[in-house]
């Protein structure tokens, strides 16, 4: 479900991530972000803990919050993703490829991570890089 279909109120879909498998930490600087965990093991990375969750497990995620996942497990887990206000999800439809029905997607290829960094302000996102050594 896509801003445009609920008025700017929200965001919602279905993440399927393989073993393994999450985005870097980053910051949602304006959307508050949801997990409802559907299946599978899932590490979970707050800004100020890290901690498991599995199936039937509810995660909130405040705006301006460092995080991310990670699927822990050895099988594709899957959870409900929610992002309000909407319009985040249009940074997936700017960079991703269109998902097909019972496929997993294809891995983020560099030149995919470049057009993320790239893109992450106008979203009002951040990806921290970490400090060379």
């Amino acid at each position: 479900m896509t801003g445009e279909q609920t008025s700017g109120r929200l965001t919602l879909f279905e993440a399927a991530v393989p073993p393994q498998g999450g985005p870097p930490p980053h910051i949602h600087h304006r959307e508050d972000e949801f997990y409802y965990i559907l299946e599978g093991t899932f590490e979970i990375f707050d800004g100020n803990q890290t901690f498991l969750v599995d199936a039937g497990s509810f995660v909130m995620i405040p705006q301006g919050t460092l995080h991310a996942y990670k699927n822990v497990g050895e099988s594709v887990g899957k959870f409900l993703t929610f992002f309000t206000p909407a319009g985040f999800e249009q940074l997936f439809f700017e960079v991703g490829q269109p998902a097909r029905p019972g496929e997993m997607s294809p891995p983020v290829q560099p030149e995919e991570v470049a057009k993320i960094l790239h893109l992450a302000p106008q979203y009002h996102a951040e990806v921290p890089l970490p400090a060379e050594q």
